[in-house]
């Protein structure tokens, strides 16, 4: 079964011991706890993790020609919009020479290339944000972040937090067991992923033309 948003909020909510939610609009303090997680990115940052394999988005982006930098590198590359992680900047579109001489400051990445070609973590709807694409176990510590967000709002409890969040041995919360099985289960499944066809992208706001495949599909503080 596909996440859905008021799935999420429920699953969040099946951990925490509270009633569902029959619909996002319910009048009741718990689906507006999570509307605040989820309006405060919440998403994104659960997308910050790792580098998940469904959310990978790869691009090949031409320099800034209306930005000259005063020193430093010549050149500066916006990054993209939809941009959450770096997995890869590199010379060549086959990602076999990475580009190891470069900046990343406000936004921007620096280089003295004129095209560099990236690999990314995407949070577009097409990518990480397409949440129909979500392996079940993402899905499942999307919730476990949720509901680690507003269990002290909610029971005004440093224990029961402590069962969602445990600093100083974090496999032992449920979060962070569930951001555990993730990533295994990411990386199990990565090196027999095949991507689709047409995955090169070339934004228009770099200059180019857009080729987007879609999204790979792979088994968030």
């Amino acid at each position: 079964m596909s996440a859905t948003r008021l799935s999420i909020y429920n699953d969040a909510l099946l951990l925490l011991g509270e009633r569902a939610l029959s619909a996002l609009t319910d009048d009741v303090e718990t689906r507006y706890l999570l509307d605040t997680v989820w309006n405060d990115n919440g998403v994104d940052g659960c997308l910050e993790e790792a580098q998940w394999e469904f959310a990978m988005r790869t691009v090949q982006i031409d320099y800034d020609s209306g930005i000259t930098p005063t020193f430093g590198y010549r050149r500066a590359f916006d990054k993209p919009t939809d941009w959450i992680l770096t997995s890869a900047l590199c010379y060549d579109e086959s990602f076999r020479s990475p580009c190891e001489r470069y900046v990343d400051e406000a936004g921007m990445w620096y280089a003295d290339v004129d095209t560099l070609y990236a690999r990314y973590v995407s949070n577009d709807a097409a990518y990480g944000g397409n949440l129909a694409g979500w392996p079940r176990s993402f899905t499942e510590f999307v919730a476990a972040h949720f509901a680690s967000k507003i269990i002290l709002k909610i029971t005004s409890d440093d224990n029961k937090l402590r069962l969602f969040i445990n600093p100083e041995n974090p496999k032992h919360s449920i979060r962070g067991r569930a951001l555990l099985n993730a990533k295994s289960r990411c990386a199990m499944s990565g090196p027999t992923q095949k991507p689709p066809a047409g995955m090169w992208s070339r934004a228009r706001a770099f200059g180019g033309y857009n080729r987007d495949g879609g999204n790979t599909s792979g088994d968030l503080y």
